[in-house]
């Protein structure tokens, strides 16, 4: 099939890759334009080195964009992690239309940081989702779907990088041969079933140790390993990556105040939440590098009876 990818990053260039790779013809490459001193996006750098077409438009709406679309004569245009706005005007030009990935059970967690939420909120599962792209955020109907658990200590990084990624490269193929070949379904969204959520940054990966300790956890996995959750330290920020959650199973298990350091072994350090204690495994100072937690606490003077986030 002769396709036009719009999108950016990694995983766009995966996308790209995965089509040329089966023997599909790429007419043209839509990539947003970096900021300036930014390097080159790698889906732009790949293109590139194909000696394929490669458009950066400022806004998908310019009647430039539409042209540059039109004049491809594609069969399907392909959506693999964009951030513009892609109008209907636009999208419905190929011949077969187009065709986008969203990395989350649509209709739930639609918004741009659509991994980190349902870890953060403690769902058990996600997946993705090739979806029609519409005007309106995420709402377009469903053309496949693919499940994933989420296990008690997977990350960000491990739904992502070792799920949504590789399954969501393998399902746009899938998806782009169902609909050339027109034996598709697509089905509506519930709107009933809808969540929106907005961006999942470093306002919203600041750790309260007052909250239950399976908050703490989940919101600490869902921000590893970005943007990293975070508390304070001596008036200074520490973000804090890999961990274990150990839950007070009785009140006479209590140990240690809101936010204090409990104890400081030789692999890791203990720090006390509502109804139990997060073990840390890697932490950051504000200026310095990922360290193991035992590394870490020597590093910046961190002993047992500190009190993190104060």
């Amino acid at each position: 099939m002769r396709i036009a990818i719009i999108g950016q990053q990694d995983f766009g260039k995966a996308v790209l890759e995965a089509f040329l790779a089966r023997g599909d013809e790429v007419a043209a490459v839509f990539c947003a334009p970096e900021k300036e001193g930014a390097k080159a996006d790698p889906l732009k750098a790949a293109a590139l080195a194909k000696g394929l077409t490669v458009h950066q438009f400022q806004s998908l709406r310019s009647p430039e964009a539409a042209a540059a679309m039109q004049a491809l004569g594609a069969d399907l245009g392909v959506m693999a992690y964009v951030l513009q706005f892609a109008p209907q005007d636009f999208v419905t030009i190929p011949k077969h239309g187009t065709i986008q990935y969203h990395p989350s059970l649509l209709p739930k967690f639609r918004g741009p940081s659509s991994i980190n939420w349902p870890i953060a909120k403690g769902e058990t599962k996600t997946g993705l989702t090739i979806f029609r792209p519409t005007d309106g955020l995420d709402e377009g109907p469903v053309i496949l779907q693919k499940e994933t658990p989420i296990g008690p200590d997977d990350t960000l990084g491990t739904v992502y990088f070792d799920r949504l990624f590789p399954m969501g490269v393998a399902a746009m193929l899938e998806a782009a041969d169902l609909v050339v070949a027109g034996k598709h379904t697509e089905t509506v969204q519930d709107e009933r079933q809808a969540s929106y959520e907005g961006w999942f940054r470093a306002a919203e990966a600041r750790i309260n140790w007052a909250n239950h300790v399976d908050f703490v956890h989940n919101l600490i996995r869902a921000a590893n390993p970005a943007p990293g959750a975070w508390t304070t330290f001596g008036g200074k920020k520490v973000q804090i990556f890999d961990c274990r959650k150990h839950v007070f199973r009785t009140f006479g298990a209590v140990k240690g105040k809101i936010g204090e350091v409990t104890d400081v072994g030789a692999e890791s350090f203990f720090v006390t939440a509502q109804g139990g204690r997060i073990e840390v495994l890697k932490a950051k100072a504000e200026d310095g590098k990922k360290l193991p937690a035992a590394e870490f606490a020597a590093s910046v003077g961190l002993a047992a009876g500190a009190i993190l986030g104060a």
